[in-house]
């Protein structure tokens, strides 16, 4: 059974930094496209960050370009997003999404809260 595990949220200060992280069990991370969203109560969800499975390509949302990084390390099924300078818009709630385009496979993993806040 596969299953995504994150870990790394808390309240920080604006301008801190945090580092998320999401490790895959049950199979590995290298055939699937990574992402990081995010959710605040009554919006939807949305897309943060994006790393391809293949070629390494990553994309972001306009609001967290040059703060946020999304990085994987395939030999310990973990993706990252570290987070810098934050805002205090970027109070949510940071899904990781594990996702094979190809044979319709996606995953979620349970959320981990970031609060930022003097």
């Amino acid at each position: 059974q596969v299953q995504l595990v994150e870990s790394g949220g808390g309240l920080v200060q604006p301008g801190g930094s945090l580092r998320l992280s999401c490790t895959m069990s049950g199979y590995t991370i290298n055939p699937y496209t990574m992402r990081w969203y995010r959710q605040v109560p009554g919006k939807e969800r949305e897309l943060v960050a994006a790393s391809a499975s293949v070629g390494g390509s990553t994309n972001y949302t306009d609001s967290v370009k040059s703060r946020f990084t999304i990085s994987r390390d395939n030999a310990k099924n973990t993706v990252y997003l570290q987070m810098n300078n934050l805002k205090p818009e970027d109070t949510a709630v940071y899904y990781c999404n594990a996702v094979r385009l190809t044979r319709n496979i996606e995953y979620w993993g349970q959320g981990t809260q970031v609060t930022v806040s003097s």
